[in-house]
């Protein structure tokens, strides 16, 4: 990737003198750049462009070439990169569209191909370019304007990026690299992580989406960038696999878009809603050290402002100081005594820009106050000049030592003075939510930061004999493992079972019931009966012999009603186990993102309520954790309205060896424990119905 972003050479195929075509536009700009590497102009008409020998041919020119940027229609395409790629050029970026995305895909895949058999890379096509700020490299026909800094933009849309470029310019934001990855035929989004991950300019990543070619390599790329490295995302659209893979609850909640938002959880990514938050908070992001601490104070001129500002706090999960010792020795002695040293500290409507500045000064020079949100107000004495003054003075002084956002509100001169703050580079906001927001996000990569990192893949024992029961229901062509086999599995990892037995007759169904003892369950066994409840194959709380033979009978009739040719491979006689909470836990090999786990309330109702976290597999004891305080019912879990705790750690425990399953076995397509049975503290779980999808077979 180096040789892309730091090219010593570059040739623009396509390159014209005709100032309206792209070949032009992307030449012009990579000489009005300051790039200093060498630049060959190739277009079959020969002469100059911009005092620039042009070549005939890629051929034609004796000398290396790093990179080569193609802007010619798409049927010439083809010939010029197998040239290129003959040539021994290193990297070729295709801006010409007219392939995979309007269904062109596989003169696609035989460019790639060609690229490829010669080592060749290829960015687009259907891209608009790359700028890179260490190279004075603007080789994109977007704007000139591009003010250097430390954020990487990664764009699926040409359009939204070259946008971006241009609200970049206006609000002052400095960039370190842009790059277009279009139809990402073969450099996706993880080749560029790889480069960015070292890349000493580079401190925030911004990403736009909209969807992956390979989210599972795009999940390895990310647990390697070291936790300096911000990695803001906007991501757009919404995945259909959910819908199709309705053969379990797990399949059906896991559309790419819930999933992606559970792994941007686990990897600390911090997913933005529209393109001004992505800014806000990767510029954000780009000039801030992360703090000492946690403990955020807020100052203020007005109250309902300052109630505002708490509000945005709980929300984005930032934590206001509330040690009133630290806040009245530090502000006690100069607020008035109408007004509030407790936090938010209130100044008053009377307050001045020297008044501001004291609280600013006592607040920043405290080791016990990690970060400041200044607040703001326009009143009849406000002074536009003074204040501007203030938060430049405050901002050079502090920004290398403690986080500090502006937020100021008010008419037409509070719009001047944010605008003149703002061409300042100084982090001053409008609205108090955006200003809360940005300190949100620093303070979730700081505790990302701070987490260690454990390990998330465990050994299973006996995976052999796992190897052994999936091997065996395929010899049988079966996509579904039967119900012993699944527990069998289960027990092999460690996941707690009630007692079972399988009975093929009557008589057995008694036997095996009264070496269990009552009360049982009996369930349906069929490969072709996947919901057994619908098909009338479960009887509960059976508690005598006679209750055993009734609900034994009623079972077979039941299921060939159901479906007259089904497998009935006989009756499962299980212990009856106590109430519990039902929750459930599920694992999927998501089409998108791989091998994923899921966790929730479980039961009936899990697709209807649909309170479910997911992670990518295999996840950490820490990460299983934050499954369970994720979903908006884990209070049920804690204990409410006098009721005791329930054995989390139990939970824990299955969702992190389901996730290393499901991990480890590629052949399993999906697996869910519906219910799985939680007890009080210490009592442990059971896993009270177990399904496991094979992959390739129905």
């Amino acid at each position: 990737m180096k040789s892309l972003f730091e090219p010593e050479s570059i040739a623009v195929i396509g390159a014209s003198s005709n100032p309206n075509k792209i070949g032009y536009k992307i030449l012009d700009n990579i000489i009005s750049s300051g790039y200093k590497g060498k630049i060959y102009p190739v277009n079959n008409k020969g002469g100059e462009i911009r005092d620039l020998k042009v070549y005939k041919d890629i051929e034609e020119i004796d000398d290396t070439v790093d990179l080569s940027i193609i802007a010619i229609p798409a049927k010439f395409v083809y010939d010029a990169v197998k040239k290129c790629a003959e040539k021994g050029v290193k990297n070729c970026i295709i801006i010409s569209s007219g392939f995979s995305e309007v269904g062109n895909r596989k003169e696609e895949e035989r460019i790639v191909e060609v690229a490829r058999k010669y080592g060749m890379r290829i960015l687009g096509p259907n891209v608009f370019g790359i700028y890179v700020a260490k190279s004075n490299l603007n080789a994109t026909f977007g704007p000139k304007n591009v003010h250097p800094g430390h954020i990487a933009i990664i764009t699926q849309s040409g359009a939204l990026g070259i946008a971006m470029i241009g609200k970049s310019a206006i609000d002052h934001i400095g960039l370190s690299a842009v790059v277009s990855v279009g139809n990402k035929a073969d450099i996706d989004e993880a080749d560029l992580l790889e480069y960015f991950r070292n890349d000493e300019n580079t401190k925030v990543i911004l990403m736009y989406i909209e969807g992956f070619k390979d989210g599972e390599r795009f999940i390895r790329a990310l647990k390697k960038l070291p936790p300096e490295k911000h990695v803001v995302v906007i991501k757009a659209g919404r995945s259909k696999h959910g819908a199709m893979a309705a053969a379990s609850h797990t399949g059906s909640l896991a559309g790419s878009d819930k999933v992606f938002d559970g792994i941007a959880r686990q990897l600390g990514i911090i997913r933005a809603e529209n393109i001004r938050d992505a800014f806000n908070l990767s510029r954000f992001l780009s000039e801030i050290n992360m703090p000492d601490g946690e403990d955020i104070v807020i100052i203020t001129n007005g109250g309902g402002i300052g109630v505002l500002c708490a509000d945005a706090c709980e929300k984005y999960d930032v934590k206001i100081l509330d040690n009133y010792d630290v806040l009245r020795n530090a502000f006690g002695d100069i607020i008035p005594s109408f007004g509030s040293w407790k936090n938010p500290v209130d100044l008053t409507g009377q307050a001045t820009a020297e008044d501001y500045r004291k609280a600013l000064e006592r607040a920043l020079d405290n080791s016990n106050i990690h970060g400041v949100i200044a607040l703001y107000c326009e009143t009849a004495i406000f002074n536009q000049n003074d204040m501007v003054n203030l938060i430049k003075e405050m901002n050079e002084k502090y920004k290398n030592k403690k986080p500090i956002v502006f937020s100021l509100f008010g008419g037409e001169k509070i719009d001047k003075a944010i605008e003149e703050l703002k061409k300042g580079g100084i982090k001053v906001f409008d609205e108090v939510y955006d200003a809360v927001a940005v300190m949100g996000a620093m303070y979730r990569r700081y505790r990302y930061a701070k987490e260690e990192i454990e390990k998330e893949e465990l050994e299973i024992d006996s995976e052999k004999e796992i190897g052994e029961i999936i091997r065996n229901a395929r010899k049988e062509n079966r996509g579904v493992l039967l119900p012993h086999e699944a527990k069998r599995i289960m027990e092999i990892i460690g996941v707690s079972i009630p007692d079972y037995r399988i009975a093929k007759n009557i008589e057995e169904a008694v036997l095996y019931a009264e070496e269990i003892g009552y009360p049982v369950v009996m369930k349906i066994i069929s490969e072709d009966i996947i919901h057994k409840t619908d098909a009338g194959g479960v009887a509960l709380n059976l508690e005598n012999r006679a209750e055993v033979i009734n609900a034994y009978q009623a079972i077979i009739r039941n299921a060939k009603a159901y479906y007259p040719d089904a497998r009935i491979r006989g009756v499962e006689i299980s212990k009856m186990v106590p109430k519990g909470v039902e929750t459930i836990v599920g694992a999927t090999q998501e089409p998108t993102f791989g091998p994923t786990v899921m966790f929730g309330l479980g039961g009936i109702y899990v697709e209807a309520i649909k309170d479910v976290s997911f992670r990518a597999a295999p996840v950490s004891v820490r990460e299983a954790k934050s499954m369970i305080n994720e979903i908006s019912s884990s209070s049920i879990l804690y204990g409410i309205r006098g009721e005791k705790r329930r054995d989390i750690e139990a939970i824990v425990n299955v969702i992190v060896n389901v996730s290393n399953l499901i991990a480890r076995v590629r052949e399993i397509k999906d697996i869910e424990i519906n219910p799985l049975m939680v007890y009080e503290s210490n009592k442990g779980v059971k896993a009270v119905d177990v399904r496991i999808l094979l992959r390739g077979l129905k």
